[in-house]
């Protein structure tokens, strides 16, 4: 009988901390709809956040703050560099420079990782990626794609005396790329590479590959052709270009998806530089030619009357990347 009373006596004393609790999340309980409100934007945000879009940002946005931020690897030469006095420099951040003067905004550059891109999109710390960023079927599709403006080529660099006239001639070299690159995918969607793969070495960079090469243990390198050209331009016995190539690698600028007037305005910016000449300067100061992409119906330099730019939008942008990833 005694335990029996013990027993008791304890089960009474662990139920009445459950019953304090009870009582206690009972009066501090929220609204049944509170955790499905969101929290409040902070005064004077620039940003609009929507059912379906994490971060959103307009065109009035851009101009309130007066800048666009954009993300990009600042180790990408001849796109965005730094130079020896660490000074942000590239094709792009010249670019990109000329297109925030149209707009009447300040270009600032925030160096991002690169792996890490869309996230930093998604998120709000960038506006936009630009920098030489190839325009791929999976991007249009989680991406606000602007029209491509940079014509490229995925192409194959040899040291003197290697003979390349077709794909399956790889084969017979030791053939370097970087890992997880636009040219790596090239290949590997090739037709031919089933011939040549046994003979295929991934790097890390590029200047690890001319290294290898210089020292003869790679005859041959895959890579896109403005990086290729600006490597070149550099070196004192300049590497080789083959006649064959894997495809065109056209670079786009990316921005959230439901940020088409933004990309619109982009795109109308990057139109009047083009119409006006100065995007091909800045191509000619950095390629030695102008290899800035002009979208279908606009006219070329040469011609008197150039096209209207009425009508560019950012669906059009997107049919143009469509049938640039189709013909890679």
């Amino acid at each position: 009988m005694k335990k029996v009373l013990i027993a008791l006596l304890a089960l009474c004393v662990l139920a009445l901390p459950l019953v304090g609790c009870a009582g206690g999340g009972e009066s501090e309980a929220a609204p049944a709809d509170a955790a499905s409100t969101p929290a409040a934007a902070p005064a004077g945000s620039e940003a609009t956040v929507g059912a379906d879009d994490a971060y959103a940002t307009s065109l009035a946005d851009i101009e309130a703050k007066g800048e666009l931020v954009i993300g990009l690897d600042d180790t990408f030469a001849p796109m965005g560099f730094r130079d020896e006095a660490g000074e942000l420099v590239g094709f792009d951040i010249d670019l990109a420079n000329a297109v925030c003067e149209v707009l009447g905004v300040t270009a600032t550059f925030q160096p991002i990782d690169w792996n890490a891109k869309e996230m930093e999109l998604e998120t709000g710390n960038i506006d936009c990626i630009w920098n030489g960023m190839s325009a791929t079927p999976e991007r249009q599709e989680s991406m606000s794609l602007s029209q491509t403006y940079l014509n490229n080529r995925i192409i194959v660099m040899t040291n003197e005396g290697v003979q390349i006239a077709t794909k399956e001639d790889l084969a017979n070299y030791k053939v370097g790329v970087q890992a997880a690159s636009a040219a790596l995918e090239a290949i590997q969607a090739d037709p031919a590479y089933d011939s040549f793969s046994a003979n295929v070495t991934e790097y890390p960079t590029y200047d690890e590959i001319i290294l290898a090469m210089q020292s003869g243990r790679e005859d041959c390198m895959v890579i896109d052709e403005v990086f290729g050209n600006y490597k070149n331009s550099q070196m004192d016995t300049p590497l080789q270009v083959a006649d064959i190539d894997f495809g065109d690698d056209l670079y786009a600028i990316g921005f959230r998806k439901g940020d088409t007037e933004l990309t619109d305005a982009v795109n109308d910016a990057l139109n009047q530089l083009i119409e006006n000449g100065r995007a091909g300067e800045i191509s000619t100061e950095w390629f030695g030619e102008d290899i800035v992409m002009r979208p279908a119906g606009m006219a070329s330099a040469e011609e008197e009357s150039p096209a209207s730019l009425e009508g560019e939008s950012s669906s059009a942008s997107e049919s143009a990347v469509s049938e640039a990833a189709s013909a890679a």
